[in-house]
């Protein structure tokens, strides 16, 4: 079954599975608590450790800012509401968030406003998806607390410029955070260059396994933890370490780093190859950046005139490929969009193709062998219905 839906979630590296497996196993039998100071939990410190200065290494940050997380929810969570209530401290009460930020960075702004009593300007996109750094800006005041820009849409694929936000802003209160989870698989990423404060990563998303993330947290910036506990990570993120998860992410990100070069162009040939053959079609039209340069590699997102999108990913989905309407970051299914709703993007259907590492040419041509027929009959039968 041809899999496109690597934006939701990429099987996982061999690295990432046999770091994994070797801390879940312990040559003695004892896997320990990375907090105690017997050999075992030594053992287990180190796995940590070292899988943190792996993933400093690769985003060009120092290892004492990363903290390790349950996934990108948490991480954005963390970093939002702790900076936000930090800066509450000294009074300055107000966000500024891009609209078509993922829900775990939206949702929490929101409450944030709603519970808290902070205010959020939202930047609207252009009309490509892209945040203008500009209208960022301008949105800034001295009472801002925190700025939030994701790296690059989950949805359309759209590449933000957060090195230039970064470097206006590097001068002033205001902290940086950036969701950057869907840009690490084909984007080399530095927070020295993009001089963001806070940046949110989550493994399963370039070959690690579920349930861990990262947090890029810059240390003399000031943040209020989520939750309180035993104090470890500075007392950012009390709580025991998930050693095995921890080292499998660390394995994953050093993993996909060393193959972004060779992976992107190779992505990049398979989204333009699905274009070329879907464009075609009447009614057809490819949402987001046109400039290449200015979208993921990975991501393809169309929009399909007289076709219903809920019957479009079943029929898909009953023909053997695995495709997406949109985002799978909510639960409830055929929500509408927030991100094509704040682009202006209407139509029968939406969808979008992402591929990833695993993907080959094969599937991609049976993929579209699929997609195009199935698109006919659910044309022929108007638009929804059994196909």
């Amino acid at each position: 079954m041809p899999y496109l839906d690597h934006a939701a979630s990429t099987p996982p590296r061999p690295e990432a599975l046999a770091a994994l497996d070797r801390w879940l196993r312990a040559d003695d039998g004892v896997v320990g608590n990375a907090s105690s100071a017997h050999a075992a939990g030594r053992r287990a410190r180190a796995a940590v450790e070292e899988a943190r200065e792996v993933v400093a290494e690769r985003l060009g940050a120092a290892p004492h800012d990363i903290v390790f997380t349950s996934g990108g929810t948490e991480a954005d969570n963390l970093a939002l509401k702790g900076l936000a209530w930090a800066a509450a401290e000294q009074g300055r009460r107000h966000l500024v968030v891009s609209a078509v930020e993922h829900p775990a960075v939206r949702d929490a702004a929101a409450w944030l406003c709603d519970a808290q009593g902070f205010e959020v300007t939202w930047v609207q996109p252009q009309s490509d998806g892209r945040v203008d750094p500009e209208a960022v800006l301008a949105a800034v005041r001295p009472d801002t607390a925190v700025v939030s820009v994701m790296a690059a849409n989950n949805e359309l694929g759209a590449v933000n410029d957060v090195a230039a936000i970064g470097a206006a802003l590097a001068d002033g209160p205001a902290a940086l955070h950036t969701d950057a989870v869907q840009a690490f698989k084909t984007l080399p990423l530095d927070v020295a260059a993009m001089r963001c404060d806070a940046l949110a990563l989550s493994a399963h998303k370039f070959g690690g396994p579920h349930g861990v993330g990262v947090a890029h947290l810059r240390r003399g910036v000031p943040i209020v933890p989520l939750s309180h506990g035993g104090g470890q990570d500075r007392g950012v993120r009390s709580g025991t370490f998930a050693a095995a998860l921890d080292a499998a992410c660390g394995a994953a990100v050093a993993a996909s780093d060393d193959a972004r070069e060779e992976l992107a162009p190779r992505l990049r040939g398979m989204t333009d190859r699905m274009a070329k053959v879907l464009l075609d079609l009447d009614g057809v039209r490819r949402n987001g950046p046109s400039d290449p340069t200015h979208r993921l590699a990975s991501h393809l997102h169309l929009s399909i005139d007289g076709v219903d999108g809920e019957a479009l990913t079943f029929a898909l989905d009953r023909a053997g490929v695995q495709a997406s309407a949109g985002a799978a970051c909510s639960s409830g299914a055929n929500k509408a969009s927030h991100v094509l709703d704040a682009v202006g993007i209407d139509g029968d259907a939406a969808l979008r193709l992402s591929v990833g590492w695993t993907t080959t040419d094969d599937e991609v041509e049976r993929a579209l062998d699929v997609i195009t027929d199935v698109i006919a009959d659910l044309r022929a039968v108007g638009g929804g219905g059994v196909v």
